[in-house]
């Protein structure tokens, strides 16, 4: 199982990341904190990483 991310938690991957409680997506951005959920005790886990072209 992925690791639960708590809200405020610097984005390590970016990508989306989804609220396994409420099914909510959010978009990520690396170093930015992630935003706050509906209810005390929840987080959130990576889905899609971003894909780089190089």
């Amino acid at each position: 199982m992925p690791k639960l991310l708590k809200p405020g938690t610097p984005v390590p991957t970016s990508g989306q990341y989804k609220n396994p409680a409420t099914g909510n997506e959010v978009t990520g951005v690396q170093g930015k904190p992630l935003p706050p959920t509906q209810r005390p005790g929840q987080g959130y886990v990576l889905v899609d990483p971003t894909k780089h072209k190089r």
